[in-house]
């Protein structure tokens, strides 16, 4: 099949498929005498495992990590287990972050009297940030 074909089937588009061989995530596809990408129904299979990794939020080195674990057959699962672990650790983290920049953020719209007035306590404070810096 064809990369708009893997794409399809896949969830994953094509620019990112060229994306991932160019990087060595998946190994390139082998070309056509016309020159153009063949893929197969497992290269689809990887594609979607790719694209399900990438959905829950793993970085491209952690989904190659996780490639090398799936195709490990004497892999230990606690090995996948830790991966995923420090995966959950970095999204609670930016949850926090971003309860505490909602929280600002909340702060400050209830300071803006959003009128025709010209001042503005979220503009103050993006100011103010910024020379503090």
């Amino acid at each position: 099949m064809n990369i708009g074909q893997a794409a399809e089937l896949s969830g994953v588009t094509a620019k990112t498929i060229r994306y991932y061989e160019s990087i060595g995530l998946i190994a390139a596809a082998p070309r056509t005498d016309g020159g153009y990408r063949s893929y197969r129904d497992h290269d689809v299979a990887f594609l979607s495992f790719i694209h399900r990794a990438r959905g829950l939020g793993f970085s491209v080195a952690d989904v190659d990590r996780l490639l090398a674990l799936y195709h490990d057959k004497d892999r230990a699962s606690a090995d996948v287990k830790a991966l995923a672990s420090r995966h959950v650790e970095a999204i609670d983290q930016k949850i926090a972050e971003l309860r505490t920049i909602r929280s600002a953020l909340g702060h400050l719209i209830e300071q803006c009297h959003g009128d025709d007035r010209p001042d503005c306590p979220i503009l103050d404070d993006i100011a103010q940030f910024g020379t503090r810096g």
